[in-house]
């Protein structure tokens, strides 16, 4: 089943953090909230750490998003890992995967990749391509 959203960040929250190791780029921490609207409704938590430079727009997230609400109207929460590099103008590298076991309610057994996706327009979309174990 593939499943389309647009997502907008409700809340950031950037963390004190200082790498004891300095590199070229800093090393931040942020927890995110983000609301889910189109086959994917919902909202999530984001735990989301970056080697990333704000002069240059370069540098490479990871993050972790614990979801509540519904896929293709089936409810339940699961997780996800993605994460992306940016060059300053496009992003590489990106990748997205539905972690192992983490499913309840209507979304147990939920596996899967996807992508998240920046329009031109700045509009944020979340592309998910799942299956459901046992269905």
């Amino acid at each position: 089943m593939q499943a389309d959203s647009t997502f907008s960040v409700t809340s950031f929250e950037p963390t004190e953090y200082t790498s004891p190791i300095q590199t070229g780029l800093d090393v931040g921490y942020t927890y995110m909230t983000k609301t889910f609207t189109g086959d994917i409704e919902g909202t999530s938590r984001t735990q989301f750490t970056s080697a990333f430079s704000q002069e240059t727009g370069v540098g490479t997230y990871l993050a972790m998003e614990s979801f509540e609400g519904s896929i293709g109207g089936r409810r339940g929460t699961f997780n996800f890992a993605h994460m992306a590099t940016t060059d300053g103008a496009e992003r590489s590298h990106h990748q997205l995967v539905v972690v192992p076991t983490s499913g309840t309610g209507d979304l147990a057994g939920i596996s899967g990749t996807g992508e998240l996706l920046v329009d031109a327009d700045g509009t944020h979309r979340l592309r998910l391509d799942v299956e459901f174990a046992g269905n």
